[in-house]
């Protein structure tokens, strides 16, 4: 869909439908109240006026959640009806922050996984223009950066979206390699098994041990000139998650090829950032596995040897991603990171916590904390911190090894597999490291805010405005 931002200055904009947002206590004095209240309408949600095609969506506060989100309703309104172009008015001050969350929620909100069915719907909607009468908006470069989000978040939703017998950790390094052709200063680099193997990345290996794909780590890096800070990105790339020995119940495997989600994720974050350009250094680094089940596979019981020689004693197969993370966050160390990052659909304990449509935050960093969650409520994300506490750390002490995978509670999970991957950080990067859980916002089984049914992208719009904010610090 093209997007425009149309200056009209008095100026009739020829279109085949309207959509109109207006606030609910602006709607009574409104030119559109006298029929839509004949027709029942009393001014909160939205109504089609047949006669003049116009859309009427009223909200309750014309604030930037609710304009993102009605971007995408736009968009899922008119997909199946015969409109190619809809004129946007906002009955409201118009600004450069109302524009682009219109924009951000329209193209995110066309968005539909249509890949494995035979008959596929294709939106008549072809243009979108937002009129801006007296010329309020300034910097029309928000209409590049809306379009080039927009296109990440829906890349990565396909990504995750993508069946397991397709997504393998060699998809998932096949797909690192093209986004590096496309986009100018990306460069991509994989290790595969033997690789990993003279990494020392024990944990890693033993997730993949009893899958027929071999694993990959990705390494994506965006190296501008004159760079003034580092920020390394890691997530958790696990292309399907059976549970292992530790079998997950028939119910709880659907949905596993969200698993890949962080992963998928830290790869659109750079690509983004590699398109709309920022003075910082960029490595997005993805511990691609399979979780699978065999006489090879790893065992409860097994004491693992992780890359930075910590070792772990196993006790649950099925808390496999924080494995795949502990080296992955060494190797990430080694690049001598300003922050770190890193983005798993980690727990469902972090689901219980916040709820389906909110990401954890945790780290030892009270300040970084602050900022990572400040940007990501201005992105549109729903982001909460967790906070690690030394009676939770206990949890995690082994009789056998430096650490146990699994606590000895099933409260406080979320906050426990934190703590674990904090086992695996350095004293010197400490305070620059933060842990995301995307776990519940990044595949939900229904329609919801701008996101449609299954991925949502979680992790993207929030990491491309930390990482942009780093950039004008």
């Amino acid at each position: 869909m093209k997007i425009n931002i149309v200056k009209t200055e008095g100026k009739n904009v020829r279109s085949s439908a309207k959509a109109v947002l207006i606030a609910k206590s602006a709607f009574e004095k409104s030119p559109y109240a006298k029929i839509c209240k004949a027709f029942g309408f009393e001014g909160e949600g939205k109504f089609f006026i047949q006669e003049s095609h116009t859309l009427l969506l009223c909200l309750k506060a014309l604030d930037i959640d609710s304009i993102r989100e009605t971007g995408a309703s736009i968009a899922r309104y008119f997909k199946a009806l015969p409109y190619e172009c809809v004129n946007v008015i906002i009955e409201s001050k118009l600004d450069e922050n109302r524009a682009y969350a219109l924009f951000v929620g329209a193209l995110c909100g066309e968005y539909e996984c249509v890949s494995y069915k035979s008959k596929k719907s294709v939106s008549k909607l072809k243009e979108l223009n937002l009129l801006d009468a007296k010329g309020e908006i300034k910097d029309t470069q928000i209409l590049k950066k809306a379009q080039i989000i927009a296109a990440s978040v829906n890349e990565t939703r396909e990504l995750v979206n993508t069946i397991p017998q397709v997504a393998t950790p060699k998809y998932l390094a096949k797909h690192a390699k093209q986004i590096s052709k496309e986009i100018e200063n990306l460069e991509c680099k994989i290790l595969d098994e033997d690789d990993l193997k003279k990494e020392k990345m024990g944990a890693f290996l033993a997730v993949n041990a009893a899958s027929v794909n071999p694993p990959r780590l990705i390494h994506l890096s965006y190296k501008p000139k004159g760079a003034t800070k580092r920020i390394v990105l890691v997530g958790k790339g696990l292309t399907y998650d059976c549970g292992g020995l530790s079998l997950k119940p028939a119910d709880y495997m659907v949905t596993m090829k969200a698993d890949k989600g962080g992963g998928c994720a830290v790869m659109g974050i750079i690509k983004t950032i590699a398109q709309l350009g920022t003075n910082i250094e960029i490595h997005a680094i993805v511990g691609a596995a399979e979780n699978m089940i065999g006489g090879n596979a790893y065992k409860p019981d097994d004491v693992l040897y992780s890359r930075e020689g910590k070792s772990i004693e196993v006790r649950n197969t099925d808390a496999e991603g924080r494995l795949v993370l502990a080296d992955c966050l060494s190797y990430a160390q080694d690049l001598n990171p300003d922050i770190l990052i890193d983005f798993a659909t980690l727990t469902g304990a972090c689901v219980v916590a916040l709820g389906e449509y909110t990401s954890g935050i945790m780290g030892h960093n009270d300040k970084l904390k602050a900022q990572f969650e400040k940007y990501a409520l201005e992105s549109g994300e729903l982001m909460a911190t967790l906070p690690f506490n030394r009676h939770i750390k206990k949890l995690i002490e082994s009789k056998i090894a430096d650490v146990c995978n699994i606590s000895s509670s099933r409260y406080g999970g979320a906050i426990s597999a934190g703590l674990f991957l904090s086992e695996f950080i350095r004293e010197e990067f400490k305070q620059k490291w933060l842990h995301i859980d995307i776990a519940g916002p990044a595949y939900v089984e229904k329609e919801w805010d701008i996101n449609p049914s299954g991925a949502s992208g979680a992790g993207v719009r929030a990491g491309v405005e930390f990482i942009l904010a780093q950039g004008k610090a």
